[in-house]
């Protein structure tokens, strides 16, 4: 029998409410079941050595070196058949060094990273000389880059940058804040040859879409009613994608449940369709909120209702297609 989502959203919450995660118990029965039916790319795999590079914005539980060894570990009989490297916010002086570490990584014939999104800013006068050294690199298989303002989103520079992208073959990260998302449909719009990718369900804040009665830790970061505008204004554009990611450490401290998500989840995958969404674990960012385990369980019941086909691309089709891997 087929159900709605709402009546699967509340059948979800009757099981997962009380404890706010998934047992150890009940993920390892649900994960012995089903992980291994669908093979998952992860494209948002964050590795750093802190002997290597120096981070200025870690904390708790993140203040520590996380290797290839370690998201081994973490995947352990999830069916993790590839992941995309994600830069890690070096100093702008170590990003060439962090670059030529991941292809490295990318070199190594039994390892799981086979393609990485590097760092750079579309707005410095070297951006060009920077990224062209990369063409041509079956490694290298984009950029991100923040932007101090809605005003950098549309200066002449950035724009011709990120065309610049769309001649090297490369891929753009948008990470902004849900208050910027109808900046970022705007310079997407200027770049219509260009491939982008929004992170993070345009950093969605679960705490604005909390059911009733659900408790809440601190007041919103925005509206929800404008989120779903925006996004569905990004979405109308065909030259970008959406990454299903990031919103479970969004809010540490408070466990989080596939009710409090599944609005977010699912609009997005509602307004970019199931041909441009991609998952992606952030880990070991998530351990803000959940194990990566605990995430991949969580976002599999919220899409479970959903056809198998539409489940395969979101978990490894589309990231396939998308970044070119072989």
């Amino acid at each position: 029998m087929t159900m709605n989502r709402r009546s699967f959203l509340k059948r979800t919450s009757q099981v997962t409410v009380a404890t706010g995660l998934m047992s150890p118990l009940c993920t390892a029965c649900w994960g012995s079941q089903s992980d291994t039916v669908v093979p998952i790319v992860d494209t948002h795999q964050h590795l750093w050595d802190l002997s290597k590079f120096k981070l200025t914005w870690l904390s708790p539980p993140l203040d520590r070196s996380f290797t290839t060894k370690d998201y081994i570990e973490a995947t352990q009989g999830l069916n993790v058949v590839k992941a995309v490297y994600m830069e890690v916010a070096v100093p702008a002086e170590q990003r060439l060094q962090e670059a030529q570490y991941v292809i490295e990584l990318c070199k190594q014939p039994d390892g799981v990273t086979h393609a990485a999104v590097i760092a750079g800013s579309p707005a410095e006068d070297g951006f060009a000389q920077y990224i062209t050294r990369f063409k041509g690199s079956p490694y290298i298989k984009g950029v991100r880059g923040s932007f101090s303002s809605a005003k950098e989103m549309n200066d002449k520079q950035v724009i011709r940058n990120l065309h610049l992208l769309s001649d090297l073959g490369m891929r753009f990260d948008l990470n902004v804040s849900p208050q910027s998302l109808a900046e970022a449909a705007q310079l997407v719009d200027q770049c219509p040859d260009t491939r982008f990718v929004l992170d993070h369900c345009g950093n969605a804040d679960p705490v604005a879409f909390f059911p009733p009665g659900r408790g809440v830790p601190r007041p919103a970061q925005h509206s929800s009613e404008q989120w779903k505008q925006d996004i569905a204004k990004l979405a109308a554009k065909g030259n970008i994608i959406c990454k299903i990611s990031g919103i479970v450490s969004r809010v540490p401290g408070t466990p989080l449940t596939a009710e409090d998500l599944a609005p977010i989840i699912n609009h997005c995958l509602d307004a970019f369709g199931p041909d441009r969404v991609v998952f992606a674990g952030d880990w070991p960012v998530c351990l803000r909120g959940m194990s990566l385990r605990d995430w991949i369980s969580l976002l599999k019941s919220v899409v479970a209702d959903q056809p198998e086909r539409d489940q395969r691309k979101l978990f490894h089709d589309n990231a396939v297609r998308f970044y070119e891997l072989s």
